[in-house]
């Protein structure tokens, strides 16, 4: 199985809020544990070991920069 990319979420919107609240208020460190432990939670919903990797390589990927980005430096 390779890793799903298209939108699959019902309510991506709400899911971002909800996501951005869990955190709005916590000092970074507690932060960054949420979702360290997010995505352990996840990647262990997940469970095949071939689609974490993937996620892992493309979340590493470095987008180019557009156009508007490049001109603003």
């Amino acid at each position: 199985m390779s890793l799903i990319r298209t939108p699959q979420i019902t309510d991506p919107d709400g899911f971002y809020e909800e996501l951005v609240d869990a955190q709005r208020e916590l000092p970074d460190g507690e932060s960054r544990k949420l979702m360290a432990k997010l995505v352990l939670l996840l990647a262990n919903h997940i469970g095949d070991r071939q689609v974490l990797s993937e996620a892992i390589r493309l979340a590493m990927q470095r987008r180019p920069a557009s156009p508007q980005t490049a001109t603003a430096r």
